[in-house]
């Protein structure tokens, strides 16, 4: 018989834990229709818009900057549509506090390039921004795409 037993070897004190705010984008147009995402450098799948709140910034404001500087895009009207907190497999122990936000918007292009502004490690890379038919199949990096069943279908509008 296996024992349950959980030794101290197996535990972190929670002084060694890092707690990180992210907010997360799921823009889609066509009433849900369509995903916006792209695939970033260092991350094998699908991203979409996110990036780490800052020190005393409101979520809602940290999603607006994160989408302009990642993408170029103004977001309005955002809803949160669920939050959590998620562990990376590499590196030190740090857990991620997710935000995720959806907004239908109105966007034309099917596909643009993005020079990444803000003050990030991301600052100055080149992101390629296209659409995806929801649902999709394809694999997201960071499992981003844990919430997108929480994004209403065009049926559902």
């Amino acid at each position: 018989m296996r024992s349950s037993l959980v030794t101290t070897e197996t535990l972190v004190p929670p002084a060694h834990v890092t707690y990180v705010p992210k907010v997360c984008a799921y823009l889609t147009r066509g009433g849900g229709e369509q995903l916006l995402v792209f695939r970033g450098p260092g991350h094998d799948g699908l991203q979409v818009p996110k990036g780490t709140v800052e020190t005393d910034e409101p979520l809602d404001a940290a999603l607006r900057r994160e989408v302009a500087e990642e993408s170029g895009l103004a977001v309005t009207g955002a809803r949160r549509v669920a939050s959590d907190v998620w562990t990376r497999r590499a590196g030190p122990l740090t857990k991620y506090v997710r935000h995720f936000y959806h907004a239908d918007i109105d966007e034309s292009r099917d596909r643009w390039e993005h020079v990444v502004t803000g003050h990030g490690d991301e600052r100055g890379q080149t992101f390629e921004y296209f659409w995806v038919d929801l649902p999709t199949a394809e694999p997201f990096a960071l499992s981003l795409d844990d919430y997108l069943p929480t994004v209403p279908a065009a049926a559902d509008v």
